[in-house]
């Protein structure tokens, strides 16, 4: 059950219009729809992080996709079979953090244990590319989630505009971390009064359908923060 505090950074997160690009996409890609959903109704708003508010793994992702999270209302969820939100859930529930291998829509019973999911930026971007612009005005709602989570060690980042947007957060709060960490996957980084970061490349179907990102490649990055956490 969600506690208090993170359920008024969701409230904020849903009710926010500060990048109007952003907003006036998802509302239009929610009004035109996929014939393949064409009887859904879209959430179209901004989409708050899920998962255990005890967490002690944060995952920040990219965005939401057009068709899936900014359609359910739920990160990572509805972009199809064997879409990212699959291949995500399927590496969670492996690893223990969740209990199904599959994430299709906000009712489907999916739960996650000691494990919640945030992203960068949360509204749905063209072309799956928000501006330099929109991710740092999403850095507010970021480090007001994580601040929700007061027990988080680790955090794996998917994709470089995930990890690059947490160290720009750490740098916020005051951190300055020298040199600069390097993204690469299942790199792992220890920082000075900072749970351990592990960059991953994001679960695209463009990296998982061409094979730069596997199973196996994705078992090794939770590997790495259970052995961690376990300590």
């Amino acid at each position: 059950m969600y506690t208090r505090t993170l359920i008024e950074v969701h409230r904020a997160i849903v009710s926010c219009d500060r990048c109007p690009r952003l907003r006036s996409y998802c509302e239009r890609v929610g009004r035109e729809k996929r014939r393949a959903f064409r009887e859904d109704t879209y959430w179209a708003r901004p989409v708050p992080g899920f998962g255990d508010p005890r967490a002690r793994l944060l995952i920040i992702g990219l965005a939401p996709a057009a068709h899936g999270a900014n359609r359910t209302g739920r990160v990572f969820t509805g972009d199809g079979v064997g879409g990212s939100g699959d291949f995500l859930m399927a590496a969670l529930h492996r690893a223990g953090f969740a209990n199904m291998p599959t994430s299709h829509h906000p009712n489907d019973g999916l739960q996650l244990s000691g494990a919640f999911i945030a992203a960068a930026v949360r509204c749905a971007p063209p072309a799956n590319k928000p501006t330099p612009e929109e991710i740092a005005a999403c850095q507010f709602h970021l480090d007001a989630e994580i601040a929700a989570l007061p027990a988080v060690r680790a955090v794996i980042a998917l994709g470089r505009i995930g990890f690059d947007a947490y160290l720009r957060l750490l740098k916020h709060r005051g951190m300055n971390i020298q040199p600069k960490p390097q993204f690469g996957h299942a790199r792992a980084h220890q920082l000075p009064g900072a749970p351990l970061l592990i960059g991953c490349y994001h679960p695209s179907r463009q990296n998982t359908n061409t094979g730069k990102l596997t199973a196996a490649m994705m078992d090794e990055v939770f590997r790495k923060a259970c052995q961690y956490l376990s300590r």
